[in-house]
């Protein structure tokens, strides 16, 4: 894979996770714990995990037709997923523009991985499988990217603990903008 498809893959992974970021700042913001609750942060999670397995799918397995076409499910799962989450949350809360603005980003991240991916194998038509992002990365990129994974990961558990104590009836933590 060229350099620079290398660097856009790796551009378009932590971009994907700083709109995850941005979504969870503006679920905080919106305190869905007292809106859409648990049920959303479930959506949010579930989406989490579909997406975190289409990126370490792209960055740990050769991409070849299978994982290309388990990537492509992924994202399809994850489009009725979204569309399942959007049905509850805008019937409970305000999503605004700028929160939208968020999502489309977290769609279309995806497919410009896959695209960037396609781009590179058709650069390679005589090679049946690409090798794996993750072994033509730098060790501390590889390493910064699956911390910050996980750091996400752990915002979207924080956020659904946030709604299970609110559903309990527990005081929720303090958070800024209170």
């Amino acid at each position: 894979m060229s350099d620079l498809l290398l660097a856009a893959c790796t551009v378009t992974l932590v971009a994907w996770q700083l709109t995850g970021v941005a979504d969870w700042l503006m679920h905080r913001r919106t305190r869905i714990e007292s809106t859409s609750g648990v049920r959303e942060a479930a959506f949010h999670l579930a989406m989490l995990v579909q997406m975190g397995s289409f990126f370490l799918a792209l960055l740990w397995l050769p991409a070849g037709a299978l994982v290309l076409g388990a990537c492509i499910a992924l994202l399809v799962l994850h489009e009725l997923t979204v569309y399942a989450d959007l049905r509850w949350a805008v019937a409970r809360r305000k999503v605004s523009a700028l929160e939208q603005l968020i999502h489309s980003a977290q769609e279309f991240l995806p497919l410009v991985a896959l695209a960037l991916l396609a781009a590179a194998a058709w650069q390679a038509p005589e090679q049946a499988r690409l090798s794996p992002l993750g072994t033509s990365l730098p060790v501390n990129v590889v390493v910064a990217l699956h911390v910050a994974g996980a750091a996400l990961f752990l915002l979207y558990a924080e956020e659904l603990w946030r709604c299970l104590r609110a559903d309990a009836g527990q005081p929720a933590a303090p958070h800024a903008g209170r």
